[in-house]
């Protein structure tokens, strides 16, 4: 299978530069002024006359000159646009021999009075000036009602990567205007896939300023590659949407729903979905459709500063089921089977002076996981292996809701108003049965076997405020922010602990000794957090500015966990696991940044100084007089260091030093037993410290819009200081006792590359790209320090021909190797590798009916535990338009063909290497029908790669 892939992959590349020979020709010139002086970096175009498609295209160099190689001989029509001057074109009939030299060509300055006229007479299919690309849609043909994700695959130098974002330049778009405002949010995929390719009049790329960097007039140095859609003055209002409903095998069903509408000032939004095919409740393309235009806005979290400081952005737990705002997931659960309903609704008002976004989400995943898997945990000269078979039933709901109102009170003043709420429920039923044995393999000694029967429910509420005040003085570059913030996160949680433990030793038959559990834990958890923030920005000169900030954080948490033992008389609290826990954490933190920019030149340097100070005391329980206080404070410098050097010609440099600080997660500050698993028993350690990170990055990016040859490398370094660990401790019986200590020493350092190139313009691409990583992990297995260390290899390719709308193929090809070795114990080094290789075509049949095939091809080898799994899944669909406008699809779809889908994963982590395998939706067939309601042309040019 896999010289199969690599076959046709060469296949396609052979046939690519097949098609650069054979009665072809070289065409060259001169491209000058009226006197005869070369004109630098011209945008010369060559296109077919009879309708105007562009063939090729680039720019003249230092003197001038230009030269297309290898082209077709035929007739063409030659454009050539250059600032300031009145566009040229030219038809070229190809002479005898391998090159027609078209000598120097003259072009006009351009008058200011034929101006207006050239514009709309003479646009060129694109132009380049400096860094910024501007595309004429009219050049680029595509299919009526085609959408504006259609016209993008024809542009050169855009592709769509698998998951929907947008690339251009070999850089991942951050930002998508409309008309030079932000539509539904930093995700294109709204606009891209619903908005009509004929409403664009302009696609423009360029590099903007940082959101930042436009609210305090400071040039920060660093970009955002931006997409800019300007309409047609046809299509500045309008609403889309569209339904879809399937029906399939195993009872599989699946519906969603979605409507927005938009004008200058609203945008308004309605969602719902339900299925029961693993597809995920919120996928990333609905989070930013749903959320809007001010899903993402800088300081929005009020926190302002360099990095380094805590932050406290995501203050209710350790997941994304506890964060305020709505959060995206995966896009789809490829895990078990899963069961998800969803809906809400937004609303976005835009005028010059207010901005005002309100929001209500519901969402609800019901989940079923059957799984088993194998784990060696290997000690000092020895090993033990688990054997788990398991049974996951879980349900989790949350309701969420959200405004943000934006102000500008004034030309120099402005407020912004942010308020989350979130209240959550859900439920957890887990059954194991699980086996240990000492030695690297199930055939070894039995140690244990333990059968679990947990349950689990919980309550959650959070709301979150904050208000942020921003003044620009009349000085340029003079500015004054301050923040204000308020959080309380409210939750509730029981657990029912059942368990059997069966300890052997001398008899591997008859259990030496039994250990049951039979308890009931109670936890209420209370934190309520005030905070703000301070920001002057003062400009020294035209290119020195300072700035200055201050951050305060009064942080309370309030946990009661009351543990219960059920016995045939009733139940009795446990003293040894019961736990009441106050805290009290205040966070202060000041610095200073000097920053220089001039010339594309941009260096900052700043210090911060911060005190964290944490005030607790704990007990059994509340009435418990007995306390135990703890009283710490620990205070630490934060230096910053960042360079971003514009090199010109669309070269940068950049990078940057920080040391960043984490206070201490609060699970692990707790002095809390956790025997949920009595095997794995988790341990609280009040006395832990924040961990410091030194981390440093530099990197270096390139495009050349000429060729649109784009390349970027750069190398990353992390040294921890005081990191949070967890120490283990095994006693005889193979009871792992874990707690929270600090520790120093432990690394990671990362190089990346990626070079990627057309090899025809417009119909064929190659992207390479390879990276290396090497981490050193430091654990305590009892008492012995071990060092893991894991050297990773990645490396990938992808290559994708698409000669036209009626026919494309994409492939890719990516490999994966990992390479651990422990300190304890040599002999148990290994290397795990996985591969992975993909493939789809998409074709079209006359009758407007379409085909799409999606190939992909899984290897996970880990020669040391003979495990090899291949995984190849092949996924196949047919469908047609129709009615009126073609608003109507019906397509009959067919997943994992071969029946081969599981949820397979390894790794290596720690002094732990895991294999595991989950029971997973696999062969299910669907018929489903689309109903759009503005209407589309399909086009085969995949939602995916393509230059």
């Amino acid at each position: 299978m896999k010289k199969i892939l690599l076959l046709l992959c060469c296949c396609l590349a052979g046939l690519a530069t097949h098609a650069q020979s054979g009665g072809r020709f070289t065409m060259k010139g001169v491209i000058a002024d009226t006197s005869g002086v070369g004109l630098p970096e011209a945008t010369v175009m060559l296109l077919l006359p009879k309708d105007s498609s562009l063939v090729n295209f680039g720019r003249t160099d230092k003197q001038g000159a230009f030269e297309f190689k290898n082209i077709k001989r035929v007739p063409y029509l030659l454009k050539v646009s250059y600032v300031g001057y009145l566009p040229y074109q030219q038809n070229v009939n190809p002479k005898e021999g391998d090159v027609t030299d078209l000598g120097k060509l003259g072009m006009k300055f351009l008058n200011q009075d034929l101006y207006e006229v050239v514009i709309k007479t003479a646009r060129a299919p694109l132009s380049i000036r400096g860094d910024t690309v501007e595309y004429d849609p009219r050049a680029f043909k595509v299919p009526p009602g085609a959408t504006v994700e259609d016209l993008l695959r024809r542009l050169p130098g855009m592709q769509i990567e698998q998951d929907g974002s947008i690339k251009a330049q070999g850089e991942s778009v951050k930002r998508v205007t409309v008309d030079g405002k932000r539509f539904f949010g930093d995700d294109v995929k709204a606009a891209t896939k619903n908005l009509p390719a004929e409403a664009i009049s302009k696609v423009q790329v360029f590099n903007d300023k940082t959101e930042q960097s436009r609210i305090t007039g400071v040039d920060d140095g660093k970009h955002e590659k931006t997409l800019n859609l300007q309409l047609k003055d046809s299509h500045k209002k309008g609403g889309f949407g569209k339904a879809s409903v399937g029906i399939g095998t195993d009872k599989r069903l699946e519906g969603k729903i979605n409507y927005n509408r938009f004008n200058e000032k609203n945008q308004f939004s309605v969602i719902g979905l339900g299925n029961n095919t693993n597809s995920g409740g919120m996928s990333w393309d609905d989070y930013q459709d749903f959320r809007g235009s001010q899903s993402f806005n800088w300081g929005d979290d009020g926190d302002f500063g360099f990095g380094g400081g805590v932050r406290y952005i995501s203050f209710g737990g350790d997941g994304d089921d506890q964060s305020l705002t709505i959060q995206a997931g995966s896009g789809g659960q490829n895990r078990g089977f899963n069961k998800n309903w969803a809906g809400g609704a937004n609303y976005n008002f835009d005028e010059k002076k207010t901005k005002f976004n309100t929001s209500y989400y519901y969402n609800q995943t019901g989940q079923t996981l059957d799984g088993i898997s194998r784990q060696t945990t290997y000690l000092t000269n020895s090993a033990f292996t688990k054997l788990d078979t398991n049974g996951r039933r879980n349900f989790n709901a949350n309701h969420r809701g959200g405004l943000r109102f934006e102000k500008t009170l004034d030309s120099l003043n402005s407020l912004i108003i942010i308020s989350n709420m979130r209240l959550g429920n859900g439920t957890s039923d887990y059954k194991s049965h699980q086996e240990y044995f000492r030695g690297e393999q199930e055939v070894d000694q039995l140690s244990t076997v333990s059968d679990f029967a947990n349950y689990s429910d919980f309550n959650s509420f959070a709301l979150g405020n904050t208000a942020i005040f921003r003044h620009k003085f009349r000085k340029k570059g003079r500015n004054f922010a301050a923040s204000f913030a308020y959080n309380v996160n409210n939750s509730t949680g029981n657990v029912m602990q059942r368990s059997t433990n069966r300890f052997f030793k001398s008899s591997q038959t008859s259990p030496d000794s039994v250990v049951n559990i039979n308890q009931n834990n109670d936890t209420k958890s209370l934190r309520n957090q005030i905070k703000s923030s301070l920001l002057y920005i003062e400009p020294l000169s035209k290119k020195f500015f300072l700035e200055t900030f201050y951050n305060f954080s009064l942080k309370t948490d309030d946990v009661d966990r009351n543990v219960y033992d059920i016995t045939e008389g009733g139940s009795e609290m446990n003293l040894n696991l019961s736990r009441y826990y106050k805290n009290r954490s205040t966070y202060n933190r000041g610095g200073t940044t000097l920053r220089y920019s001039n010339k594309g030149i941009n260096l900052s340097a700043g210090l911060g100084a911060q005190e964290i100070r944490l005030n607790g005391d704990f007990a059994v329980n509340q009435s418990d007089p007995v306390r135990t206080k703890i009283d710490r404070s620990f205070f630490n410098w934060t230096p910053n260091f960042s360079l971003n050097f514009d090199l010109k010609q669309n070269r940068y440099l950049y990078g940057s030093y920080s040391v960043n600080v984490q206070e201490p997660n609060i699970r692990d500050l707790q002095p809390i037993v956790d025997n949920s698993n009595p095997l794995y028993i988790r341990v609280g350690n009040p006395s832990l410290v924040p961990t410091l990170s030194h981390s440093g990055n530099l990197g270096f990016n390139y495009f050349n819009p000429g060729s649109f040859i784009q390349m970027f490398f750069g190398a990353n370094y992390n040294y921890y200081e005081n990191q949070v660990i967890y120490s283990q401790t095994v006693s005889e019986n193979l009871v792992t006792t874990t707690m929270a200590t600090n520790i120093s020493g432990g690394n990671s350092f990362s190089l990346y590359g990626n070079y990627g190139f057309p090899i025809v313009k417009t119909k064929s691409n190659l992207n390479l790209n390879v990276s290396y990583n090497r981490n050193n992990n430091l654990t305590n297995i009892n008492t012995v320090l071990n060092e893991t260390n894991t050297n990773g290899y990645n490396w990938g390719m992808r290559l994708d021909y698409t000669p036209s709308d009626k026919f494309t193929i994409y492939t890719n090809a990516n490999w994966s190797i990992n390479d651990t070795k422990y300190s304890i114990s040599s002999g148990q080094n290994q290397k795990i590798v996985n591969t992975n290789y993909g493939a789809e075509m998409n074709f079209k049949m006359p009758k407007d009916i379409y085909f799409n095939s999606r190939f992909s091809y899984n290897s996970y080898v880990n020669d040391r535990f003979d495990f090899d799994q291949k995984m190849p899944i092949l996924n196949l669909s047919v469908y047609k338009t129709m009615l009126k406008s073609k608003k109507g699809e019906i397509r009959l779809s067919a997943y994992d063909v071969f029946n081969k889908n599981r949820g397979i994963s390894q790794q290596a982590y720690g002094n732990v290497v895991s294999q595991e395998q989950v029971r997973t939706l696999a062969r299910y067939f669907m018929l489903s029908f689309t109903y759009n309601m503005r209407g589309v042309t399909h086009s085969v040019r995949r939602k995916g790669y393509g230059y």
